[in-house]
């Protein structure tokens, strides 16, 4: 996660950029809303192991990646990586063929950083193949120190990104067996997060899918860890969510829906407060999706003591709580893409 402060008139323009969607206030959102658990569903969501994402992110936030710095062989290596992974599982890219990247030129980025990209797998949709769900998170990191200490980002962001590999897998393993998804899933592993949200303005200055039919964005951006205010066994089965209210009642009730359905977490709301210090709502790649007017959930765990430092390293993930965290997502997501309705948009995005 970006951990430097956009300007505050950056957020005033960000605010008052063109919306994409049209408000739709005049639409009863069922605040009631109820899910039945569906056992095929479960036989998905549970294919999402702690092993497979502890085996993910073993080699993900290894050495060999370098600390995944924007435009630098690690994080070159690592959107490679991505790319074999989506290739093995069976999920094609969006360009066709075997080019999974959405290139960023050198000139797009300020500070000397180099050319990079953004890594794109696609599943179709069904039914309503033009309605697209995007599921998010970052893939760089901040690369490896003066001193030569790599900073592996086993949960910023390794963590999500590995959860969007076993999420794509679920999806893929359901697609196979003819259940949907309705609507078309789109995995997006963007660049430059940590240097001020470059590959998802870039995906969302020059989307592959247009704006205006992208239904939500999922953004994961750290759900591997456990924060200093729930180190309490009987606390840390937990998530943060932020702006899961902020446009769509519909979603923010959807995601309540399905976790007391299935995944049972404590879902904490601490930061999504308007007026909470940390800034967290814009300090992720979901923000350049809500500026836009599309729907978004950020999942979080909150900081700790190894954020952005070398200790932030594979062996102190909580595997099982990562697994149980992902597969929210997957249910959330799963949900969205298969309603008969895309979701209504009842909320200002100022």
């Amino acid at each position: 996660m970006k951990n430097t402060f956009i300007l505050l008139g950056s957020f005033i323009v960000c605010c008052c950029g063109t919306s994409q969607n049209s408000p739709v206030a005049d639409k009863q959102v069922d605040t009631n809303l109820s899910i039945k658990a569906d056992p095929i569903v479960s036989t998905y969501a549970e294919s999402i192991t702690a092993n497979e994402l502890k085996d993910y992110l073993y080699t993900f936030a290894g050495d060999e990646f370098e600390g995944r710095d924007t435009g630098e062989p690690g994080q070159k290596k690592a959107a490679e990586y991505l790319k074999e992974q989506y290739k093995r599982i069976g999920i094609t890219s969006p360009f066709g063929e075997d080019d999974y990247f959405q290139e960023i030129p050198k000139s797009y980025f300020r500070g000397g950083i180099k050319a990079s990209e953004n890594v794109l797998a696609f599943i179709e949709g069904v039914e309503k193949p033009e309605e697209i769900v995007v599921l998010s998170a970052h893939y760089d990191h901040v690369g490896v120190d003066a001193s030569g200490n790599i900073y592996n980002g086993a949960d910023d962001d390794g963590s999500g990104t590995v959860a969007l590999l076993e999420i794509a897998e679920a999806f893929a393993k359901a697609k196979k067996d003819g259940k949907g998804p309705k609507r078309s899933i789109l995995f997006l592993h963007v660049t430059g997060e940590e240097k001020g949200l470059y590959g998802s303005r870039y995906y969302t200055e020059n989307p592959v899918f247009p704006l205006e039919n992208t239904v939500t964005d999922l953004n994961i951006d750290m759900i591997g860890r456990i924060d200093k205010h729930h180190t309490e066994k009987e606390k840390n089965n937990y998530i943060y969510l932020i702006g899961s209210n902020r446009l769509s009642t519909e979603l923010h009730d959807i995601s309540e829906a399905v976790n007391s359905t299935y995944t049972k977490l404590d879902l904490d709301y601490k930061y999504n407060a308007k007026n909470d210090p940390n800034r967290f709502y814009y300090r992720s790649d979901h923000f350049n999706f809500a500026k836009h007017n599309i729907p978004i959930i950020f999942y979080f765990n909150g900081v700790h003591e190894d954020y952005h430092q070398p200790t932030d390293t594979p062996d102190k993930i909580e595997y099982d709580l990562l697994a149980k965290r992902t597969q929210l997502v997957f249910y959330t997501a799963w949900e969205v893409a298969n309603r008969e309705k895309r979701l209504v948009l009842d909320k200002d995005k100022k």
